[in-house]
């Protein structure tokens, strides 16, 4: 992102057309220039870029933390589709970064016991360009988010399910495991009770 959270929050418009292929492709340059491969580790889109990273050989092993589904998963929960409405009830928003869009759906969708005033202790993200949803890209044949499911050249993958995640439920992130464990490559699914979204967060 260009200049400091705060500017781009204020004029998010120099990252419109900013899409998950484009952010893939950036982190892509950066494992590929390092010495050796790293375990990819992220948390919900993160977690869906390192999934993305791994089926193109890169890194030693992953983690995805409430990974956004890849192409396939069609389990929509009523809980993500709430979610994820702000962004996607309007067409004008599949290229255009929203700055709004982040802190109402962590405050609405993050699940329950998590209070305003503990929201605002987590680091303030940026907008996010609002193509990213993967619900969208599900309706695409070639979709950024599509994997090769019958890679049995993928390095190990765990991904992780939280079940009070109302932004990624558990059941969808339980889908994802299933579906790329369905080659010879290695997946394991674990899921953590008690935890939302941000399972990490302070509650």
């Amino acid at each position: 992102m260009p200049g400091e959270v705060e500017d781009v929050r204020r004029d998010p418009s120099p990252l419109n057309g900013l899409g998950l292929a484009e952010i893939v492709a950036h982190y892509e340059g950066i494992v590929r220039g390092l010495d050796r491969p790293p375990v990819l580790i992220g948390h919900s889109f993160g977690g869906l870029v390192a999934e993305l990273l791994l089926d193109r050989g890169l890194g030693a092993a992953g983690v995805a933390i409430s990974p956004a589904p890849v192409k396939g998963v069609l389990r929509l929960p009523p809980a993500m589709l709430r979610a994820t409405f702000p962004v996607l009830r309007s067409p004008a928003n599949r290229s255009r970064a929203d700055a709004e869009a982040v802190p109402v759906q962590l405050h609405e969708h993050d699940g329950p016991g998590r209070s305003h005033g503990g929201l605002r202790a987590l680091p303030r993200a940026g907008p996010g360009p609002d193509d990213l949803p993967s619900g969208r890209c599900q309706l695409q044949p070639r979709a950024a988010n599509k994997i090769d499911v019958d890679n049995g050249d993928r390095p190990p993958l765990l991904v992780i399910g939280s079940d009070q995640d109302h932004t990624v439920p558990a059941s969808v992130s339980k889908e994802t495991a299933t579906r790329l464990g369905k080659s010879k490559a290695v997946v394991d699914y674990q899921r953590f009770a008690g935890r939302p979204h941000f399972a990490g967060a302070p509650g």
